[in-house]
C-alpha cells in the first residue's frame, strides 16, 4: 500500500506517510521509450535512401517526444507526500504539492472526527479530518489511494485517532 505507519504502535507520536501509487519505475520508464521508438521507426526501414522517410521522420519523432514529456510530467504530478502526526493533545497533517509548497492543518487531537463520504466527493470513500479551531475546516487525506486503499485507511485512521485521543 502506498502508506505506512512509520511509528511502532503504542509508542507516541504516532506517523502516517502517504504518498500516490508509481507502477512506472526509472527502468521501466526508460525500456518504454526505447521499445516505442523502435517500434515506431520499423517502417521506416522499409522507407531509407527516400525522401518519403524523411517526411515520416519527424512526425515518429515528435510522437516520441510527446510520449516522454507526457510520462515525465505525470511523474511530477504524482511528487505528493502527506505526513500525519497524532499525539494525545496534537494531530498535524501536512502535504508537500508537486510544485514543493507545503499546506498544513493542525486540531487538538480529542476533538479530530474522521470522516468517509461514501458519495459527493471528487473520488468515491472520499476520507476527511475534521477537528476544532478557529477555521474549523474539514481536509481531506489520501485522495490520490484506490478506493479499496481509502476504505482500509478510514478504518486504520479511526481507530488509531480513537485510540491516541484516550491516552
Amino acid at each position: 500500500m502506498p502508506y505506512s505507519w512509520t511509528t511502532p504502535p503504542r509508542q507516541e507520536p504516532q506517523e502516517l506517510h502517504l504518498w500516490p501509487h508509481n507502477s512506472l519505475p526509472a527502468e521501466g520508464f526508460a525500456a518504454l521509450i526505447l521499445g516505442f521508438f523502435l517500434f515506431a521507426s520499423l517502417p521506416l526501414y522499409g522507407l531509407l535512401g527516400t525522401k518519403l522517410m524523411w517526411g515520416l521522420l519527424p512526425f515518429m519523432l515528435a510522437s516520441t517526444a510527446g510520449i516522454y514529456y507526457a510520462l515525465r510530467r505525470n511523474g511530477r504530478d504524482r511528487q505528493i507526500l502527506e505526513v500525519l502526526t497524532l499525539s494525545p493533545e496534537r494531530t498535524h497533517l501536512s502535504r508537500t504539492n508537486p510544485k514543493g509548497d507545503v499546506q498544513h492543518w493542525e486540531s487538538n487531537t480529542y476533538w479530530v472526527k474522521v470522516t468517509m463520504h461514501d458519495k459527493g466527493g471528487p473520488v468515491p470513500y472520499y476520507v476527511t479530518l475534521k477537528g476544532d479551531g478557529s477555521d474549523n475546516r474539514e481536509v481531506e487525506i489520501g485522495a490520490f489511494l484506490s478506493e479499496e486503499e481509502r476504505k482500509a485507511l478510514f478504518n486504520e485512521l479511526s481507530d488509531m485517532v480513537r485510540d491516541i485521543s484516550r491516552s
